[in-house]
C-alpha cells in the first residue's frame, strides 16, 4: 500500500546526511591527508541510491495493482478508516522491514569495500 514511503523517507535523510558530511569532508580535505577508505558521502550516496531504487520500484508495483491512482487521496487506502489502519500497520512491518533489511545490506557492502580497498593498498597497487 505506502511501504514504499518508508524507504523513500529514509532515502532523503541519508541525502540530507549525505550532504552534511560533503561540506565536512570539503572542509577537512588537505593535500596531505591520506585517506584510508572511502569517504562517507559516496557510501552514504550508495545507501540512498539503493533505497530510492526499491522506493520507485515498489511505487510502480503499486500503481500497477491499483493501490495508487492520480486522483486525491492518492492511495486507496486512505478512503476508508479501516483500510488506513491496514495500511499504517504494513508501513510500519514491512516498509521499516525492508528499510532495515536495505541498510544492513549497505551496511555490509561497505565493510566490504574498505577491506578490499584496504587489501589493496597493502599489496602496495592502486587503489580501486
Amino acid at each position: 500500500m505506502a511501504c514504499f514511503l518508508i524507504s523513500a523517507a529514509e532515502a532523503a535523510a541519508a541525502q540530507a546526511v549525505k550532504k552534511a558530511e560533503e561540506k565536512k569532508e570539503g572542509a577537512e580535505k588537505s593535500e596531505t591527508a591520506v585517506s584510508l577508505g572511502l569517504p562517507l558521502s559516496v557510501k552514504l550516496a550508495w545507501l540512498r541510491n539503493m533505497l530510492l531504487g526499491g522506493a520507485v520500484l515498489l511505487l510502480f508495483e503499486h500503481i500497477w495493482h491499483g493501490e495508487i491512482v492520480p486522483w486525491f487521496p492518492f492511495l486507496t487506502a486512505m478512503q476508508s478508516p479501516g483500510d488506513a489502519s491496514a495500511m499504517l500497520h504494513e508501513m510500519a512491518t514491512i516498509g521499516v522491514g525492508m528499510a532495515v533489511l536495505v541498510t544492513a545490506v549497505w551496511f555490509v557492502v561497505c565493510k566490504v569495500a574498505d577491506s578490499l580497498l584496504s587489501r589493496q593498498r597493502n599489496k602496495g597497487g592502486a587503489a580501486l
